[in-house]
């Protein structure tokens, strides 16, 4: 999962602050999100399914269907 949520990061060409500042956490925070050290909140995760136009099936790596159902 955490490797996905980074690779779409590098994707969009999107910096971690970026992504924290739409998280509304730290940079730091969404470091360690990228980095497998904090679980990343379902409110969190949501928002990122969101941004992306993804499941949060294929963020969880429960499936590698990008586009969502």
């Amino acid at each position: 999962m955490y490797q996905r949520i980074r690779d779409l990061r590098e994707d969009a060409d999107l910096s971690q602050k970026q992504l924290a500042d739409l998280l509304n956490v730290s940079q730091a925070t969404y470091s360690r999100y990228e980095a497998g050290v904090l679980d990343i909140p379902t409110v969190s995760l949501i928002c990122l399914a969101r941004f992306y136009h993804t499941s949060t099936d294929y963020l969880l790596g429960l499936t590698n269907r990008r586009d969502p159902p």
